[in-house]
């Protein structure tokens, strides 16, 4: 009878433990999915959070990504700084030859070709005199696809600007007219001040420094430029009704496009 009872408190034992194995089993279970609804719950509350933040002409982007990613970003943002440096360092060499010291593009052109074409002759013509061989001038040749894809981009840029100026020009939007015409009226002045190296030295100046710069700071921009377009709408508001709504429209302003 003691062999027995001690048997069956054995497997009473026993089955405890495995009752308590299962009870543990499954509060893991709850704890575990209870922790990926928070981690489901935390992360839809960041995307909320995400979606709130204001960011500058509504960007959803890096900033690496509008700037079209690869090369050329990486280039705006200094990520490769000597290539960055050496491009704005050429630049900058350009805009003193022909800005400050008034070197003239075709000069320049003629000058080097001259000096080349001197060195390649003379080299050609001196190789047999001193026992080396003559130099391998490339055969340059512009394949045709890449100038045709140019010319179908400049095209379709070119019939896109004159689309919107045809929109402006017919009268629908005020609005947009204003602004063209101001945009206009700023290159016009800026144009009067410097000349055409000028403004796109200053550009290209303001392509390595602007992205770069608001990259670094750009929680402090988008929280300043929240503001300002704020007030820009409210005195828009204010500017249309007491101005804007008092202009007649335009005769084709009801007519829908055929």
């Amino acid at each position: 009878m003691a062999d027995h009872a001690v048997e069956h408190e054995k497997h009473e034992s026993a089955a405890e433990s495995i009752v308590d194995k299962i009870t543990e089993k499954f509060h893991d279970n709850d704890s575990l999915s209870s922790d990926s609804d928070d981690g489901k719950d935390i992360k839809a509350k960041a995307a909320a959070v995400k979606a709130k933040i204001y960011r500058l002409f509504g960007r959803e982007k890096p900033v690496h990504k509008v700037l079209g990613g690869g090369k050329p970003a990486d280039i705006f943002l200094w990520r490769d700084k000597k290539i960055s440096a050496g491009m704005l360092g050429v630049a900058t060499m350009i805009w003193v030859f022909f800005e400050l010291l008034e070197y003239h593009l075709l000069t320049l052109v003629c000058h080097i070709l001259i000096l080349a074409l001197a060195i390649l002759f003379l080299w050609s013509n001196a190789s047999a005199f001193i026992n080396k061989s003559p130099p391998r001038i490339p055969e340059v040749i512009i394949p045709e696809d890449i100038v045709l894809g140019v010319a179908s981009a400049f095209r379709i840029e070119f019939n896109r600007a004159l689309a919107i100026l045809r929109d402006i020009a017919s009268g629908r939007d005020l609005k947009k007219f204003l602004v063209v015409i101001a945009g206009l009226w700023v290159l016009s002045a800026l144009g009067s001040c410097y000349n055409f190296l000028t403004l796109f030295y200053i550009g290209f100046v303001l392509l390595h420094t602007v992205p770069v710069l608001y990259e670094k700071y750009e929680d402090q921009v988008d929280a300043f430029a929240e503001k300002a377009e704020a007030e820009i709408k409210k005195r828009c508001a204010v500017f249309n009704e007491k101005v804007l709504s008092k202009i007649p429209k335009g005769p084709l302003k009801d007519k829908k496009l055929a």
